[in-house]
């Protein structure tokens, strides 16, 4: 039995990837801010991980620290230049040029967009009778959008999900030497593609809607500020991993979820205007993205704890979605909750920009799936993404007939 003054998250294991949430439970039990072996701690508490995202003293930037993990490579340039570990000034540059691509409008356009696509993968979902859903449908969702949103060529598409994956896989706490050559290799190939890409647009400004959030980045200003080369590239990707994997998995960890349990399956095919808080159950219960990091940039008070400036926090957003003091009997798939003030989009100013997208994506294709096939069932083994800072299946057959 685990110790849990030993744990330290920088020496996990397949175990704890496989399933994390007795661990995270008995250390929001006994060790809510729990100290790793390198004086960084381990937040579990919804509390505690609420005060540290929504609190501007926290700090995102993580040079330093990705310095020391990955040395000077593409994977830190990456890392350390995209919108999401970075800080105001800049961060809100580029958020307010990432903000045009998800005004209501362009929402309504996305909207039958997706649903359009999901249409044509149920068809094929029909015709095929056996799938992997990740594979056939699942990843395939994303991948259109945010192809459609950086205007990324169809013979590109079918790399994306494994740029995605090499890259966000990287951050993991533990990381193989492998990963970290699969993440820097991914990073260069996809910027080669995107020069491309990006020369191509600033040449040929002229055209449909598709490709106007790469437009927005490419020649937007914010104060008379443009992006710079270095940064519009690093965004881009930042775009494609934030917009692709978790989708997928949201999708994914969903239909798994309903297999795993078929009364709340039933729930819905019974209920089907139960999509929409059901979404919001998928993602509190599965979260696609497991763990955060902030710097704290001046001391913060959780109560019976002051963390002190400059502590590197691990935050928890598994656990704190499963978190007794918030959610009644967390541990229970409840397709009908409210409230449901799951933390599966972080908030503060780093709240996930294409929340409101990745909802309407998940209502979309989860929905649409359930209704056309209610006699979805398991088909075979699953397996799960080996990473522990985000959650998904690597593979899941399923069929439908």
């Amino acid at each position: 039995m685990l110790d849990i003054a030993d744990f330290d998250l920088n020496a996990i294991g397949m175990d704890y990837i496989r399933n994390p949430y007795p661990v995270l439970r008995a250390l929001r039990d006994k060790s809510p801010i729990h100290r790793n072996a390198d004086g960084s701690v381990f937040l579990t508490r919804h509390a505690d991980v609420l005060k540290v995202y929504q609190s501007r003293a926290m700090l995102s930037d993580k040079t330093e620290e990705f310095g020391k993990k990955f040395g000077e490579c593409p994977l830190k340039t990456h890392h350390t230049t995209s919108l999401v570990f970075n800080d105001p000034p800049y961060h809100t540059m580029v958020r307010k040029l990432l903000a045009s691509a998800f005004t209501p409008r362009k929402l309504a356009v996305f909207e039958g967009l997706i649903e359009g696509i999901v249409d044509r993968l149920l068809d094929t979902v029909e015709e095929k009778g056996e799938l992997d859903l990740i594979d056939d449908f699942a990843k395939v969702l994303p991948t259109e959008i945010i192809s459609f949103m950086l205007g990324i060529p169809p013979e590109y598409r079918q790399k994306l999900r494994g740029y995605s994956l090499a890259i966000l896989g990287a951050l993991d706490p533990v990381v193989p030497p492998e990963r970290l050559k699969a993440g820097n290799e991914a990073v260069t190939e996809f910027t080669e593609i995107l020069t491309d890409i990006i020369d191509h647009r600033r040449r040929n400004r002229e055209g449909a809607m598709e490709g106007e959030v790469l437009e927005s980045l490419i020649f937007g200003e914010i104060d008379g500020r443009k992006l710079t080369e270095e940064e519009l590239m690093q965004n881009c990707i930042f775009l494609l991993n934030a917009g692709h994997e978790t989708t997928t998995s949201l999708v994914g960890n969903s239909v798994g979820i309903l297999l795993n349990h078929p009364d709340q399956h039933r729930r819905l095919l019974d209920d089907p205007d139960l999509i929409t808080t059901a979404v919001e159950e998928f993602l509190r219960y599965e979260s696609p993205l497991q763990q955060g990091n902030r710097m704290a940039g001046e001391d913060i008070d959780l109560g019976d704890t002051v963390l002190p400036a400059g502590t590197y926090i691990h935050t928890s957003i598994a656990a704190a979605n499963r978190d007794p003091a918030v959610f009644d009997d967390p541990d229970r798939v409840d397709l009908g909750r409210k409230p449901n003030k799951h933390l599966a989009f972080a908030t503060g100013i780093h709240i996930c920009l294409g929340a409101t997208l990745a909802r309407v994506e998940g209502r979309i294709a989860i929905g649409g799936l359930v209704k056309r096939f209610p006699k979805l069932a398991a088909n075979g083994e699953a397996r799960m993404v080996p990473l522990a800072r985000f959650r998904g299946y690597e593979s899941l057959p399923v069929r439908v007939r």
